[in-house]
């Protein structure tokens, strides 16, 4: 199912969603151009290996390797890497940043996508693979799949235009908010549970950054009748 547009209108241009698509889109263009592909996640994504020793493995990072975890949140492995990420944060992200506000709405984002990022370095230091401590982990998806938790909670009787293929047929449904987020989110749980099984996917990275969405929107929204408030910088 590929999401569309959503039906929650937002009272303010999104300038931090929007500024965030502008730098995802600008940082990929870099790796495709400049630096490659290969080499931007390799000098730029979070090695779990780098975050526990605080080492760097050849060849040298962009930053120091705790601040790996931020870049990494603005490099991805591929064109339809970002374009899925980039469709779900424009769809989701405005309205959240609409609810919190632009300030909160960037810690929120940090903030998820750091934890998001340590649940994968952590799930890597804890198994058995060796090898897994030497794979970079790059992309957004960790800090939006904290917005999608936040959108479920703040707009869960959304409707959100879905795109279904259905064999040989493509369908455009309205799908409630919470039916679609809440399967999203089941796919990535049973999926981390069994293990990537080498597809690339960090769904670890997805349930840590999801549940630490949930959590903090819940202490960083505002309280009942925020529509009436306004939210401000």
């Amino acid at each position: 199912m590929i999401p569309l547009k959503d039906d929650i209108p937002v009272r303010r241009p999104p300038v931090v969603t929007i500024a965030l698509i502008a730098a995802n889109v600008a940082v990929f263009l870099w790796q495709v151009t400049v630096i490659g592909l290969p080499l931007s996640v390799q000098v730029g994504g979070v090695i779990p290996y780098e975050i526990l020793t605080l080492h760097d493995v050849p060849p040298r990072d962009l930053v120091a390797p705790p601040f790996t975890i931020l870049t990494s949140m603005f490099l991805h492995g591929g064109f339809m890497h970002i374009a899925g990420n980039m469709l779900f944060l424009w769809i989701f992200g405005n309205n959240v940043e609409d609810v919190l506000g632009r300030v909160r709405f960037v810690l929120f984002y940090v903030a998820c996508g750091v934890v998001a990022a340590l649940s994968q370095v952590a799930v890597a230091a804890l198994g058995t693979d060796e090898a897994s401590l030497l794979v970079p982990m790059v992309g957004a998806s960790g800090a939006i799949a904290g917005i999608l938790a936040a959108y479920m909670v703040l707009f869960p009787r959304a409707r959100v235009l879905t795109l279904v293929p259905i064999f040989f047929f493509i369908r455009l449904i309205y799908v409630p908010a919470g039916f679609f987020i809440g399967l999203w989110f089941l796919l990535q749980l049973v999926s981390a549970f069994l293990g990537d099984q080498g597809s690339g996917v960090a769904f670890v990275a997805h349930v840590g950054g999801f549940v630490t969405g949930f959590v903090l929107v819940k202490m960083l929204a505002p309280r009942a009748g925020w529509r009436a408030r306004g939210t401000g910088w």
